[in-house]
This record gives structure tokens, C-alpha cells and sequence, in this order.
């Protein structure tokens, strides 16, 4: 039943992306809107959502919270989206709360988007289990997201660069004003790092904290166990999520957990067990095999930052496909930096996604070595020949799921 509930869900995406509020305040006004029933922490951002998310959510539940988590894409399957302290929705919640949604979009003939769906559907089910509270990531932007509609008690914004620019803008100014968009009566808090942002902030709203000024702190990496080491108030903070940008995530979850009222020891407790997947995730040690869903320029510097601090590039192998409406060409040179020997692998059977060949003809003057394979257990198959110290996957979230499902 569930595949069948699941393929109408996804039926929803011939509506495409379409930013703005007024389907989905609908929807949930005719829900009761479930929305206002728990606190709400609001997370936007180009890159670190999903990270600063999760240093939240375990810190709340540390401290004895019930709480809620919804986030975007999935990488193996849509249970990840609609989560509550650290429990994926089971099967037969998303069906029920599946057509409860659909019932009301008919009875009221609205054109949902699958996210608009998928929102509803989530803070629906939050408001039944009675959760404390709610850390949700923004989709796509800010300002026109499904999201947007909540009050938060605290609004993030992680940083601006460029992605989704055909939608979202092609410069730094207009993505920012959408990210930004979330901003409402709550204190919003941000990284005095980019000017671009903090004007944009500042245009909106006196009530800002700027989280890397709050406090002193230092940040530093266990490249053994690959953790990230924040030395903060004399205690030391041993986050199992690597890379010294990961001080930044940190940071602001901190902030917003101290706004909070959350003691050090619980956030202490809660951060060295944190795993969230397809960020710099160690898959396997033997080999080592690393999976990464940086797939826009932003991240794949960060992914950059890390490999350069652990591996030489000949001791690198990557596996990679991006999708076509990204930055392939400034993606790809970051990625060449990383490793001298490349495979391209297909998404062409994913919406936007391009096949090995059309990925080869464009990336492979950046490397050294370059193959194609469309088979993701091909292009595996082959990188382990290479016998390098580690193999890399990265460039799309649907990468790093297609790995998941077949290896």
C-alpha cells in the first residue's frame, strides 16, 4: 500500500516548484492550523541547514523535549523528511496524514506542489503527537516557501551563496532578500561573516544576534575520528560531524540553544552522537568510502577543505553527477582540486539529471584520469581498482541515495 500511497504523493512534482503561500495557507487553515500548536525554531540557508538543524533537535532532546524535525530531500526514503525525537514516520502515518491532505485539496479543488503536500502533511502529524517543538528547514528560499507560514520563537539563516539561481536569483543581493524572507517578530541569529547578508538582515529587523561575536570559542579538528572539536566556557564540545565550516553550524545552534535556556551538558552529551547523512558521512573504513551531497560551489569547498586536510590528491578516487540546472563547470574545477582521477556517473533517470557521457564531454578537461560510467556499481566497481586511500562520492543528493540503494 504504502508504494502506491507514495507514487500518488510524487505525482504531485508535475506541479513543479511554485513559490508562494496561498495553497498551502490554505490548506492548513482548513487543518486547523496545526502550525501554531508547538515552537517553532525556522532554519534557512544555501548550505549548514540540515547540520545546525540536527545540534538543535538532539540538544532538545537531551534536555528531556519532545521534538520535531522536518527536513528536505530524503536520500534513501521519504520517512527521513518527518521525523520526531530521532524516530522516522512509520509507513502508515504517511498515508493517513497522506489523505487526510488529499481529501482537502480535492474537497477544495487547490493545485497543491508535492512540497506543499508534504508540509501539510508534517505539521499536521506534529500537532497530533504533541511535540514540544519543531526544528524545520526551509525548502527552497525563504520567502515563498511551504514553510514560511509558521511563527517561529527563533529564525536561523546559515549563510547565502549561490544555488537554484534561476529561481532564487543570479546574484548574492536577491538571494539573500529570499532568505530573509523568514525573518518575523522572533530574533533572527546569523554569522558575522558575510556583508551581503547582514545588510540584508538588518533592512529587516533590529533583533538579530550575530552568533560568532557572542562568544569566544575555538574550533579545531580530530582527524583520527574525524570530529569537530569546539572549545567554548572551558568545555570542549566533541561534534561527530567533520569540518572546521562545522564550527560555523555549531555556533549557531549553540546560540539559539542558549537563547534557549538548554545548560552546556546537555548540548555536550548530545553533540557527540549526532549522524546525519551525506555530509561528509564516513560510508565504510575498508575502504574508506566518504559520501558528500555537495553539489553547488559553496559546498564543494567545503568538501574541498576537509579532503585537503586528510588526503593528498593522488590518494583520491571521486565518483560524481551533478545535476543539469547546477554550476557543473565551477563545480567540477572545485572537484579537481580534490582528486586527480574522476568517474562520471548517471542521474539521467532523475528529473534534471544527466548522463555519464554528457558529464564526461563537459568535466573531463579538469582532470587527469577521467572515465564514464552510467552505472553507479560500474563506476564503483571500477574506482576500487584505482587501489587509492579513499573513494569519494559526491554532487547530488540523488548521488549519494543511488550508492546507498545498490552497493
Amino acid at each position: 500500500m504504502i508504494n502506491n500511497i507514495l507514487d500518488e504523493l510524487y505525482s504531485y512534482t508535475k506541479f513543479g516548484i511554485k513559490l508562494g503561500l496561498d495553497n498551502i495557507k490554505q490548506i492548513l487553515e482548513k487543518c486547523g492550523n496545526p502550525q501554531n500548536y508547538y515552537k517553532i525554531i525556522h532554519i534557512a540557508g544555501t548550505n549548514g541547514k540540515g547540520s545546525t538543524a540536527s545540534i538543535i533537535e538532539y540538544s532538545l532532546i537531551e534536555a528531556g523535549f519532545s521534538v520535531g524535525k522536518y527536513t528536505s530531500p530524503h536520500i534513501l526514503k521519504f520517512n527521513e523528511r518527518i521525523v520526531i525525537n530521532k524516530t522516522e514516520i512509520i509507513d502508515d502515518d504517511i498515508a493517513k496524514y497522506y489523505l487526510k491532505i488529499k481529501n482537502i485539496i480535492l474537497e477544495n479543488n487547490i493545485k497543491a506542489t508535492f512540497f506543499e503536500v508534504t508540509t501539510a502533511m508534517a505539521f499536521l502529524y506534529f500537532k497530533d503527537k504533541k511535540i514540544d517543538y519543531l526544528v524545520a528547514e526551509v525548502g527552497l528560499g525563504g520567502k515563498y516557501d511551504a514553510t514560511n507560514v509558521v511563527n517561529p520563537i527563533l529564525s536561523i539563516i546559515t549563510n547565502v551563496s549561490y544555488d537554484h539561481i534561476n529561481i532564487l536569483g543570479d546574484t548574492l543581493e536577491k538571494i539573500a532578500e529570499e532568505k530573509c524572507g523568514i525573518i518575523k517578530n522572533a530574533p533572527v541569529i546569523i554569522l558575522d561573516k558575510q556583508d551581503v547578508l547582514i545588510k540584508c538582515v538588518k533592512s529587516k529587523t533590529d533583533n538579530y544576534i550575530l552568533a560568532n561575536k557572542q562568544y569566544n570559542y575555538k574550533v579545531s579538528l580530530d582527524k583520527e575520528n574525524l570530529f569537530t572539536n569546539i572549545i567554548l566556557n572551558k568545555n570542549i564540545f566533541n561534534l561527530s560531524l567533520y569540518g572546521m565550516f562545522q564550527g560555523d553550524n555549531f555556533i549557531l545552534a549553540y546560540s539559539a540553544l542558549k537563547y534557549l535556556g538548554i545548560d552546556d551538558i546537555f548540548i555536550q552529551n548530545a553533540v557527540k552522537n549526532i549522524y546525519w547523512p551525506g555530509r561528509f558521512e564516513v560510508f565504510s573504513k575498508n575502504p574508506l568510502i566518504i559520501l558528500d551531497g555537495a553539489h553547488n560551489e559553496d559546498s564543494a569547498l567545503s568538501l574541498k577543505s576537509n579532503c585537503i586536510d586528510l588526503f593528498k590528491k593522488d590518494e583520491i578516487v571521486l565518483i560524481t553527477s551533478i545535476l543539469e540546472d547546477k554550476e557543473i563547470d565551477k563545480v567540477l574545477k572545485i572537484f579537481s582540486e580534490i582528486s586527480d582521477s574522476v568517474i562520471f556517473t548517471s542521474l539521467k533517470s532523475y528529473h534534471r539529471g544527466l548522463s555519464s557521457k554528457n558529464l564526461y564531454d563537459i568535466g573531463s578537461k579538469y582532470f587527469k584520469v577521467s572515465n564514464y560510467k552510467d552505472s553507479i556499481i560500474d563506476a564503483f566497481d571500477l574506482a576500487k581498482q584505482f587501489n587509492k586511500k579513499a573513494i569519494i562520492i559526491a554532487g547530488s543528493f540523488y548521488l549519494i541515495s543511488e550508492f546507498k540503494k545498490n552497493i
